[in-house]
């Protein structure tokens, strides 16, 4: 265990490929991370270097699995020190071979999660590029294949926009596009963690690694929404826009915003995203901040003709689900690591 000095250059650990940095102070402390490459550590990390090599990822598993954020001392100002950490006791496997095999278990599952998020982040730019070419520069392509603005096609200026817009498209407000049903908290008596009754959304909480995952039932559901209904944050953290997976109850935390046609969803979306900075500003109460249905409903949006919406939506449909598809599969990854990781670790299942 070194402690940071503003870098890695010890003659005893320079030549280490990979090193564990443990956060040391402050928010971060008792984070633990797998730097790979030589690498900067601040006075506000420390760094663990394992005495072989082979044993690296195993001891990034094992030092996760201890929590070491526990051991920090102070309350204003959370501390860690190398004495704490060298004083940690634990028991490991002896055999050199078999640590070696669980961390490559391991990281083989979060490499997989990793690369699932890189495609997702291609995707992603992949569909906004398209969007931002089409709807915000206006050069989709024409009957002739050709850019629309750029090549010459005829444009009129719009008062409530104050830009020039392509000639018959129109400008309405979300509701023109989609029923948006804002949520309502059941009884706090009808709530339970047992799975009995329909799962409930309540706000920010719920929102997780691009899934929503409820963590109350209710037996008594208010307001519902349906699968793959656009799910909006719309108190205190403003802006959390996930597709829903399932019917949940939605909780006065969030809303549900449903296309009247399938293929408004990814534009919907991107007015959505479009309009959250603006929510935001809107957003009133005296405790905690909140839109009104007024603020989501009345929200004045582009609205291009029918055949453009589904232009785009045969084009921009297919890298949404494969984003949602590696989103619900890094959920289950993410659990099943999470899951494993005690039981593995302490020899109640092997590794075969």
């Amino acid at each position: 265990i070194y402690g940071g000095n503003g870098i890695i250059g010890y003659s005893d650990i320079w030549n280490y490929k990979d090193v564990l940095v443990i956060g040391r102070v402050g928010a971060y402390c008792g984070s633990v991370h797998l730097a790979k490459g030589k690498c900067w550590v601040s006075d506000n990390a420390i760094a663990a270097i394992p005495h072989n090599d082979s044993d690296l990822k195993y001891l990034y598993y094992l030092l996760k699995l201890l929590d070491i954020n526990k051991k920090q001392i102070g309350s204003s100002q959370p501390l860690l020190t190398q004495g704490i950490l060298n004083s940690i006791k634990t028991d490991m496997f002896s055999d050199k071979t078999y640590r070696e095999k669980l961390g490559i278990f391991f990281s083989d599952i979060d490499e997989k999660i990793d690369i699932n998020n890189k495609i997702n982040k291609e995707l992603e730019a992949m569909a906004k590029l398209i969007y931002d070419y089409w709807f915000v520069q206006f050069d989709f392509p024409d009957e002739n294949g050709k850019p629309y603005k750029s090549s010459g096609g005829k444009m009129v200026y719009n008062e409530e926009l104050k830009r020039e817009i392509p000639v018959g498209w129109d400008v309405g407000e979300i509701q023109d596009l989609a029923v948006c049903i804002m949520g309502q908290s059941p009884k706090g008596e009808s709530y339970n963690q047992k799975g009995i009754g329909i799962p409930l959304l309540n706000g920010p909480a719920n929102y997780k690694n691009g899934v929503l995952k409820a963590k109350t039932y209710t037996t008594q559901p208010t307001r519902l929404c349906k699968k793959d209904d656009l799910i909006l944050c719309i108190r205190a953290t403003i802006g959390n826009l996930v597709y829903s997976n399932q019917e949940f109850c939605l909780g006065r935390g969030v809303a549900s915003v449903r296309p009247l046609f399938p293929e408004l969803s990814e534009y919907i979306y991107y007015l959505l995203e479009r309009e959250i900075e603006v929510f935001k500003v809107r957003a009133t109460g005296s405790i905690i901040k909140g839109i009104t249905k007024e603020d989501l409903i009345s929200a004045k949006v582009l609205v291009p003709n029918t055949e453009m919406l589904k232009r785009f939506s045969n084009i921009i449909k297919p890298y949404f689900d494969n984003i949602r598809l590696n989103n619900y599969q890094n959920n289950d990854l993410i659990e099943l690591r999470d899951w494993l990781l005690p039981m593995l670790m302490n020899g109640q299942v092997k590794v075969n």
